[in-house]
């Protein structure tokens, strides 16, 4: 087994790396690639060196099996033919070809088989914030029809890099010794703040992200159901965190959810309001499953149910889930 990894230098390529060796996915050949910026970076794997080569138009991918790709649309459109010329299977994580008819878009947890209908032989990974949202959607699906979702995201720093994490933890040192705090990757000082704004807005008024969830949760659930979120970006690190409301064809119970996530494959039902037991991104940071809690009945809707989930953004929602996409084509 052959494996690349694209974006190599970036946070989440070095999760590729984390859960690789986590997951003892058998990798024979690890291939790593990055821009002429990161090309010549050494990093270990499982006590092996391996030096980042810079990506090009060559013939680098001849015998890979699987390329994991998360170096940004624009690269992942450029390259795409480079990569899958000599039959390797990429699991892309952009936006690149996430929506393209011919391009399966995949949460193992919900619609894995589609994986292996792929006429270009590359798989979508899909948002960060639909993964985990749809893996929580699935028991539901199978107790009754989801008609209607309104989602609240907040989504930590991570969504935009390690340079972004980077400037969130800056940012507070900064204040704390009473400076002005450095403002490059988000439009506002992330530190003690919430921006109702992520990626930018649409004709509509919503947000790209926010669209991005309407559009790729009624694919990967080959479902007409209605969509609508807010994204928010919150100054927590790495692990997102989501306020669902759902409207169902028929009502659910609590009883019956709490079954239903309890046995929810992916997920961790973290559900005791009376101990104050419920998910927070600062224990789930660093874990591969989607935690569920805060359930209870929508009071302004008989069909309603609404909960709250968290889940690692670069975990669940990135490398993990990719390279899942890769175990299930395995087996």
């Amino acid at each position: 087994m052959k494996v690349a990894i694209v974006g190599a230098s970036g946070a989440v390529g070095q999760e590729f790396l984390r859960v690789l060796d986590e997951r003892n996915f058998p990798v024979d050949e690890l291939v790593l690639f990055g821009s002429s910026r990161s090309a010549g970076q050494v990093y270990t794997f499982r006590g092996r060196e391996i030096t980042v080569k810079e990506l090009k138009h060559n013939d680098d991918f001849r015998g890979v099996d699987i390329a994991f790709t998360s170096a940004g649309a624009g690269i992942s459109k450029e390259y795409a033919d480079t990569i899958t010329r000599y039959g390797a299977v990429m699991i892309d994580n952009s936006s690149a070809f996430r929506m393209d008819a011919d391009v399966p878009l995949v949460v193992p947890e919900m619609n894995a088989a589609d994986a292996k209908i792929r006429p270009r032989n590359i798989i979508a990974n899909p948002n960060c914030t639909t993964i985990q949202m749809v893996v929580a959607l699935k028991p539901l699906e199978e107790i009754s029809h989801i008609r209607r979702i309104h989602v609240a995201t907040y989504q930590a720093a991570s969504g935009a890099g390690a340079a972004a994490m980077a400037e969130l933890e800056n940012q507070y040192r900064q204040i704390i010794h009473g400076e002005e705090p450095t403002v490059e990757k988000f439009a506002y000082q992330l530190a003690y703040n919430l921006i109702p704004q992520v990626d930018v807005f649409m004709e509509n008024g919503y947000t790209k992200e926010e669209m991005k969830m309407y559009h790729e949760t009624r694919k990967i659930m080959h479902s007409d159901v209605e969509v609508s979120a807010t994204c928010v970006r919150v100054p927590s690190l790495r692990a997102h965190s989501e306020a669902i409301w759902v409207e169902t064809e028929r009502p659910i119970s609590i009883e019956e959810a709490r079954e239903a996530f309890s046995r929810g494959k992916g997920l961790v039902l973290q559900d005791n309001p009376q101990e104050k037991l419920y998910p927070m991104p600062l224990f789930v940071a660093g874990h591969d499953p989607v935690y569920v809690g805060r359930i209870r009945k929508d009071i302004s809707n008989p069909n309603g149910l609404s909960f709250w989930c968290v889940g690692d953004q670069i975990k669940k929602g990135a490398a993990l889930n990719a390279v899942q996409i890769a175990e299930y084509l395995l087996r």
